[in-house]
């Protein structure tokens, strides 16, 4: 069974969100830690400063990136797009 073709316009796609998310690092640690962790407690993660970042659409890996910090403004250089 073929499914009729829709056709989006490109005033369409501007109304489509998507969720963007940066995943800096991760850590697992038990949890009664975790919940014994209050305001200023300090996840340590496994990766490094200069470490490259994933770029996440939906959590889904789209890209990996570097962090880029200008005064008190955080952003990410894209690297390398994945294929999804």
């Amino acid at each position: 069974m073929l499914l009729p073709w829709v056709a989006m316009s490109s005033s369409s796609l501007n109304d489509v969100k998507v969720e963007i998310s940066v995943l800096l690092g991760r850590s697992y640690i038990p949890m009664h830690q975790l919940l014994r962790m209050g305001r200023g407690a300090v996840i340590e993660l496994d990766s490094h400063q200069d470490d490259p970042v994933t770029v996440l659409a939906n959590n889904k890996p789209v890209a990996k990136g570097e962090i880029q910090i200008e005064g008190d403004r955080i952003a990410v250089e894209i690297s390398e797009t994945l294929k999804v």
